[in-house]
């Protein structure tokens, strides 16, 4: 049954999940709004979930809904208009802003569709980039970010710039800069929107991998119900509100929505 998220929503409670742990992310009444010359357009509508250590949850919904903007605001990328997202039982956006960047760097990992890698650099120094941010000593980053290359398959490229590789191998790159700093939770938004089938499903599989192994949580915005069908937990997001559901229930319907009143965010 589908529950909409106007209160918390806990944990998936099937065979593999811990409902005595403690939430790794609170959200909690999280709107967010652009003012636009002639109107106000409210996209974040009053959000409130928990996420816990080692879930897998994918957020689905059409184009132009807002995952991204609530991606953008769960990792602190942007500020929400009000509520809070709170990490422990810190408020995040209480922190002044130097505190916040390095909040962000060390405790969250990020994987985009297009894969934002610097060009100019190696797959190696793409990787370790956050770590030297983080001061981390060019050794140490360096012999972290071969061996997280290696682990997703990318031991014979550490040498190779982005433009030497392919789509899924930079992609590949990008989720090994995501886990640099071993953040408790990456948020991958559209990770396979721009590769073929083939490629994306190698992506799932390397995804749903690492969580295994880990401790991370991932939120994956995607339109791929096949990956989305692989996860434990499913939001769907519509008019600015997020709802629970089974993985049947969300894809029927986000098929079943309206394109109208679509926003670009």
């Amino acid at each position: 049954m589908s529950s909409q998220l106007g209160n918390p929503v806990g944990p998936d409670l099937r065979p593999g999940s811990d409902p005595d742990c403690q939430p790794l992310v609170r959200v909690q009444d999280l709107r967010k709004s652009f003012f636009l010359p002639d109107r106000k357009l409210d996209v974040l509508r009053g959000i409130n979930l928990e996420i816990r250590p080692r879930e897998m949850v994918s957020l689905v919904g059409q184009s132009g809904v807002g995952k991204s903007t609530f991606l953008h605001v769960l990792g602190t990328l942007d500020r929400p208009t009000s509520g809070q997202v709170l990490f422990g039982d810190q408020d995040v956006f209480a922190l002044p802003d130097p505190a916040l960047a390095a909040f962000r760097n060390n405790s969250i990992g990020f994987v985009f569709q297009f894969h934002h890698l610097l060009p100019e650099f190696t797959a190696l120094e793409n990787v370790m980039m956050p770590a030297l941010i983080h001061r981390m000593a060019p050794a140490k980053a360096s012999a972290r970010a071969s061996e997280l290359l290696s682990r997703v398959g990318l031991a014979a490229r550490l040498g190779h710039r982005p433009g030497e590789l392919s789509g899924g191998e930079q992609q590949r790159v990008a989720v090994a800069r995501a886990l640099m700093m071993e953040p408790p939770l990456v948020l991958a938004d559209e990770p396979t929107g721009n590769l073929d089938q083939r490629t994306a499903d190698e992506l799932h599989d390397l995804l749903m991998e690492l969580n295994e192994q880990t401790s991370i949580a991932f939120v994956v915005a995607t339109h791929n119900f096949s990956l989305a069908r692989r996860m434990r937990r499913h939001l769907l997001q519509h008019n600015g509100i997020i709802t629970e559901m089974s993985a049947d229930e969300a894809e029927a319907h986000a098929a079943s929505l309206p394109t109208r009143g679509r926003t670009s965010h």
